[in-house]
């Protein structure tokens, strides 16, 4: 990206503050939003889910990282690609996958799908199929915790296409005014759909929110260590008052644009997802480190994948096995 080299994060031995479990509780979360991915799918490849998904798998780090540093009670917005920020926040497996099949336990009872899972109770404002669209959301977000004197803090999260939105730039000019405590989080994976980034961004992206004096960082979006540290000390400086603060992120998503986006070769090459699959792989590097540190074993990481294979599949199981809802409702939680 043009003229930010210098500003990457290099803090990335910051330990969490939850505990010296912390470490261990991120890997299970990454794990978790690459199986949850993985088992969506093969639900959309045996034509059991309707609709698209948008798969998280390769930014497992971005969401894992930032959202480790949040209180339960703090607002997150997310988007399209969404499923790992909802999952990272709280969000059940079990009825994340009945919402993407549409059914009656999901979060919105089967009517919102891949793309506008919500969960109010663990913070999270919603998913936005709109390119952008939650940035006005989650600054709202900010300005009614300013307002309150609650002290929680809201994190946007969009990716580079929205670089492109209005909305954006009008939702940070008023967050910077007001020293809202909001933090805006651009996941670059490279590609606007099937378009490489450069094609469609112009200058320094973070040269966009320096303009409105909101401090502004990059970080490698695949070391979850160097994610959290940075989303630690930005989310520690909304929490006190001192305004929003915008982290940029680079990472990869391993699949297509969407499920149904199985060749790439004709906007990316087979030989470059392959060298970010075996070089740069978030949940390999972390898991590297863990051993080396003699934070975990192979053995404690390969039981944390039993569990969770043994969870998803409970949690696929529930899903297909959960009710539609009853025909009479189709007019109830929905609104224009």
């Amino acid at each position: 990206m043009a003229n930010t080299k210098t500003s990457v994060s290099k803090q990335s031995s910051s330990s969490p503050d939850s505990g010296p479990d912390a470490y261990i509780q991120m890997y299970r979360k990454m794990a978790g939003i690459r199986l949850f991915e993985e088992r969506v799918n093969d639900l959309y490849t045996r034509a059991l889910m309707p609709g698209l998904a948008h798969l998280y798998i390769g930014e497992e780090a971005v969401a894992v990282g930032i959202c480790s540093t949040l209180r339960s009670d703090d607002y997150i917005t997310s988007t399209h690609r969404g499923h790992g920020h909802c999952l990272a926040k709280g969000a059940a497996p079990d009825r994340m996958f009945a919402e993407l099949l549409g059914k009656e336990a999901g979060y919105c009872r089967g009517k919102g799908g891949s793309m506008h899972i919500a969960d109010p109770d663990t913070g999270n404002l919603g998913a936005n199929a709109i390119v952008g669209g939650s940035t006005g959301i989650a600054t709202g977000a900010a300005f009614s915790a300013k307002r309150l004197g609650n002290g929680r803090v809201s994190v946007c999260f969009f990716g580079e296409g929205a670089l492109g939105q209005g909305v954006l730039y009008e939702s940070m000019n008023l967050a910077q005014l007001w020293k809202l405590p909001v933090i805006y989080v651009c996941e670059n994976n490279t590609y606007n759909e099937y378009t490489h980034y450069s094609e469609t961004t112009a200058g320094d992206v973070l040269g966009r929110p320096r303009a409105f004096g909101i401090l502004a960082e990059r970080v490698d979006g695949q070391d979850v260590r160097a994610v959290h540290a940075a989303a630690q000390r930005l989310v520690d400086r909304a929490r006190a008052g001192e305004g929003p603060a915008f982290l940029l992120c680079d990472t990869y998503r391993y699949r297509g644009h969407h499920v149904g986006d199985v060749s790439r070769e004709y906007y990316r090459s087979k030989q470059e997802e392959q060298k970010w699959m075996s070089e740069r792989d978030p949940i390999g590097l972390f898991s590297d480190w863990l051993i080396a540190e003699h934070r975990a074993t192979a053995a404690q990481l390969q039981s944390i994948s039993a569990e969770i294979q043994s969870a998803m599949d409970a949690a696929v199981q529930f899903a297909l096995s959960a009710p539609y809802p009853d025909p009479s409702e189709v007019q109830q939680d929905v609104y224009a």
